[in-house]
């Protein structure tokens, strides 16, 4: 792996993953439709007997003839979502009792192998064997909205995760544990609050070397970018701002450069925070570190504005970005509603996925039209938005769009150009769409007063709101538990409403994506009233 820039594209996302001992497959994607009905595709593979089956292991698939097929499924998912494990590499790895206890503690002192003293027992430590559901809804059919179906009779099967928290059993000591974070990638509300609550953890479990990382992964091989210390007087207020008190940066150097640098500067536990591609360099340099056989703990935290992580209830600046979508939304409805022939156009934030546009939307209850990049729409003709706009004006005399920043990207001209993360450019579909509806109007010599407001920095730039500040606070905090215990190469999420780990490999397999067939989705139709535009 020459440089970081190319694993954390989406290309070597895939690559990387292949490259694991895991064995993947692939549930189920949502395909682009054509014919209205927003039809659910699945990629099947031919069972023993010739049948469709559910999408199946890398042994050849689901036998759904076998009637133990289900508890070889179970097995097969158990061992992809194992989390990996420091005693997997040092076999002879020495446990200690968590210095983490919140029962009548004492202050630590230089010899605290034997945890804190404590009166009695506390019982607020999670058991390595405890798990949390991954899905929680037994579909009946293949048809049910938002379906996603092992095999073709849409069978229940369970699937357990690893549950988040503070272990009885450490595997750092804290007087020898130098911990290091990095923030990746672009500004997202919360990046503060999850710096300070590692900080703030870490101190809790006796850590006094805890450094930051500058300017993302750039920050390891940058002469000039020295490393920050961190305490909790230096970031106990850094929640009050929005960016980062690290700054971010896209790119880095190449892998083994970054693990020279974690080697040389006596770093045991990283805490990266970032989104797909931040987290595929985390795990690449967590295999690098097994390779030389360094006892490194790597934990990432999920950031990303767009909240197209997989397998996650969400991740955190999502929340804070959907409220502050709600200033720019009003806005437009009230230029567009105080104009004759008003139209206003909001473009949010999501490359791939609608679901800021999507949840900006219901929550506003102000939008007419809703665009998003899993859901294919026309501009001209009978049925495409320009006309829709046509008619909501001599209807309601005003109308609003919310358009996600991946949607329509097939009518304007592809660059091939890349940005430092090695993610595609995308062309101003807001700006195009405001440019296509002025013409539109012009050529039918009708009014329409087109206003069009971008917040994408403003609220990428955002303190996090409550509902953010709960959650970031709540996987810093995971992300320490998690990095004590031994666990490497995986990420903290929310799941369920409880708090889980992840093996990287897993969440990174693809971006999550709105389903069109979903309840969230028809939700949203139903309350912009819009039609399918196809």
């Amino acid at each position: 792996m020459e440089s970081l820039s190319p694993v954390i594209g989406q290309k070597a996302i895939l690559q990387t993953i292949n490259n694991t001992n895991h064995n993947h497959f692939l549930t189920s994607v949502t395909l682009r439709n054509l014919n209205r009905d927003c039809r659910r595709l699945r990629i099947r593979v031919v069972s023993k007997n010739g049948d469709a089956a559910g999408a199946g292991t890398a042994g050849g698939g689901i036998d759904s003839s076998d009637p133990d097929w289900k508890l070889k499924y179970q097995k097969e998912f158990e061992a992809r979502f194992s989390i990996p494990h420091i005693n997997d590499v040092f076999h002879d790895a020495v446990s200690y009792p968590s210095t983490f206890c919140l029962k009548m503690r004492t202050p630590i002192t230089e010899k605290f192998a034997e945890g804190y003293p404590s009166d009695e027992k506390w019982h607020g430590y999670i058991n390595n064997n405890d798990r949390v559901l991954l899905k929680v809804i037994n579909y009946s059919s293949a048809t049910s909205a938002g379906a996603e179906c092992i095999d073709s009779n849409c069978s229940w099967v369970e699937q357990w995760v690893h549950r988040a928290g503070p272990r009885e059993k450490i595997y750092f000591k804290p007087e020898e544990v130098k911990a290091a974070i990095v923030t990746c990638g672009g500004l997202c509300p919360g990046l503060n609050d999850v710096i300070r609550q590692i900080v703030i953890t870490l101190e809790i479990y006796g850590v006094t070397r805890i450094v930051g990382i500058p300017f993302g992964y750039r920050g390891f091989s940058e002469e000039d970018l020295a490393e920050m210390p961190l305490s909790r007087k230096v970031v106990q207020n850094v929640h009050l701002s929005g960016g980062s008190l690290l700054g971010v940066s896209r790119g880095g150097p190449k892998v083994s450069d970054i693990v020279d640098s974690i080697q040389e500067g006596g770093i045991n536990m990283l805490f990266v925070l970032g989104g797909n591609g931040t987290h595929a360099g985390a795990n690449a340099i967590h295999d690098e570190c097994r390779k030389r056989r360094i006892k490194v703990a790597v934990v990432g935290v999920p950031k990303t504005i767009d909240n197209d992580i997989m397998l996650m209830d969400k991740t955190f600046g999502f929340d804070t970005a959907v409220e502050e979508a709600q200033r720019a939304i009003n806005s437009a409805y009230i230029e567009a509603h105080s104009a004759y022939r008003g139209i206003g156009i909001v473009k949010l934030m999501g490359r791939s996925s609608g679901f800021i546009a999507m949840q900006a939307s219901l929550a506003s209850g102000q939008i007419d039209i809703c665009l998003i990049p899993e859901v294919p729409f026309n501009l001209h003709g009978p049925h495409g938005v320009l006309r829709h706009l046509k008619y909501l004006l001599e209807t309601k005399g005003s109308a609003v769009v919310c358009a996600a920043e991946g949607a329509g990207q097939g009518f304007l001209e592809k660059t091939n150009a890349k940005d430092a993360s090695g993610n595609a450019v995308l062309g101003d579909f807001g700006v195009y769409l405001q440019q296509e509806v002025k013409k539109y109007f012009k050529e039918l010599g009708e009014t329409a007063d087109v206003k069009y407001i971008d917040p994408t920095y403003m609220i990428r730039a955002c303190r996090a709101n409550a509902s953010d500040g709960i959650l970031c606070t709540v996987l810093g905090q995971n992300a320490v538990h998690g990095a004590f215990a031994g666990y490497s190469g995986i990420t903290v999420g929310i799941c369920n409403t409880h708090y889980v780990y992840f093996p990287i490999p897993e969440v990174i397999s693809k971006p999550r994506v709105v389903d069109p067939n979903s309840r969230m989705w028809h939700r949203c139709l139903t309350s912009t009233g819009q039609p399918d535009f196809i």
